[in-house]
């Protein structure tokens, strides 16, 4: 059974998020205590958190806390959906085929990847970028960074004359970055802990990089400020922004939180600054799915076909073990008998390689079919079929 638990955006605000968060994790380290899980991949991004899991056909009678549960083939197709950008909050986002590859190589690093989700992840990898080659799905600034930017341009109109601070120079505040360079702004400083990527990100930008220790001087007098890093808990206090930035200031401020778990505490929007988060930019990402309507569909068709092809590689996995077994065993007969022969033979004037090609063709095509047939009937889920074929070519040694 292939089993995916997860939350996100389409049933969660960001507090549920992270909260959901602990709960999958806990859920998950009770199900490897309980069951058989042979493989599995995590993946977590800033409005999201997914486990996918191959595992035991037990029941699993949890308390799910409002985490979204889906087996086998629902399972396949979310996968096939969210590698295209289709369960994305920005619909066609690039992001998320990045964020699988790496979830990927991570458990495949880990040694928790298997055959089975290594056939799943590939696949969904493989129409993630396909859907992008056949359709506009990512045309256009499609990303949570470009939605953040846009947010604060609807809030404070033009941002060409504005200082905006970033925080964060990993993946998401790049995202944001690119955005930004397209505004032409005034000025732009990047803040993050490691200052060397800072330095590169400003670069980017064309703006200034400073160290972290310098956040509260780089925030006092910053129109915006964009939120992206990966830190485990707030940087941003309530009382932090207020020692840094003047009362006056902080009337106009707009700042937007892009990060899970969050980078800005909730009562730092007392002071009077316009605080948004993730669940503000669903406005933006309501207009973005309407103008990729139609190429979602196209999407969806080419993931309708895959899907397909996709179930017939992991049944075809199920009679892989079945297959090995027959072709290891006419190998040990081919291999035995030949030798009998050239004993017999002997002296061959080095036309043994002609008799050794011969009996692996003659081997090959007696079990052409036998094996056709078993995939077929994999294909088919003919337990029947497989279950003789299992009895027939068991070792008996």
């Amino acid at each position: 059974m292939i089993l995916n638990i997860r939350i996100d955006h389409k049933t969660a605000d960001i507090n549920k998020i992270e909260e959901s968060t602990t709960t999958m994790e806990d859920i998950f380290a009770k199900i490897q205590k309980e069951h058989q899980v042979q493989e599995f991949i995590q993946l977590k991004t800033c409005n999201r958190a997914e486990i996918y899991l191959v595992m035991d056909e037990a029941p699993l009678d949890y308390q799910w806390n409002g985490l979204v549960v889906e087996k086998d083939e629902k399972a396949l197709e979310h996968v096939l959906k969210l590698s295209c950008g289709l369960e994305s909050m920005i619909i066609g986002e690039d992001q998320i085929l990045g964020q699988l590859k790496d979830a990927y190589k991570v458990s495949v690093k880990t040694g928790c990847c298997g055959q089975v989700l290594s056939t799943v992840f590939t696949k969904a990898i493989h129409v993630g970028q396909s859907v992008r080659k056949k359709t506009r799905i990512n045309q256009g600034s499609v990303s949570i960074g470009s939605a953040a930017v846009n947010l604060a341009e609807s809030v404070l109109g033009n941002i060409k004359c504005k200082k905006v601070l970033v925080i964060g120079a990993g993946k998401m505040g790049t995202l944001v970055a690119k955005a930004l360079v397209e505004k032409h702004l005034q000025a732009i400083v990047v803040a993050n802990r490691t200052y060397d990527r800072a330095v590169c990100l400003a670069k980017e930008l064309g703006g200034s990089a400073i160290h972290f220790d310098s956040l509260s001087q780089a925030m006092s007098n910053a129109d915006v400020v964009i939120s992206a890093t990966g830190a485990p808990h707030t940087i941003l206090t309530q009382e932090k922004v207020s020692e840094a930035v003047p009362p006056e200031h902080l009337q106009t401020m707009v700042m937007i939180d892009i990060a899970n778990p969050r980078d800005i505490e909730e009562e730092v929007a007392q002071l009077g600054v316009k605080l948004y988060n993730i669940d503000d930019l669903r406005g933006i990402a309501d207009k973005n799915k309407k103008i990729r309507e139609a190429e979602a569909k196209e999407a969806e068709k080419i993931i309708t076909d895959e899907l397909e092809l996709l179930k017939k590689s992991l049944r075809h996995l199920e009679v892989e073990p079945i297959i090995a077994q027959i072709r290891a065993q006419a190998e040990t007969i081919r291999m035995r008998e030949t030798q009998k022969a050239f004993r017999k033979l002997g002296d061959m004037n080095g036309k043994e390689k002609v008799v050794d090609d011969l009996t692996k063709v003659v081997v090959d095509r007696v079990f052409l079919d036998i094996i056709h047939n078993l995939k077929e009937a994999a294909e088919n889920n003919n337990k029947d079929v497989l279950n003789t074929a299992k009895y027939i070519f068991k070792n008996k040694n």
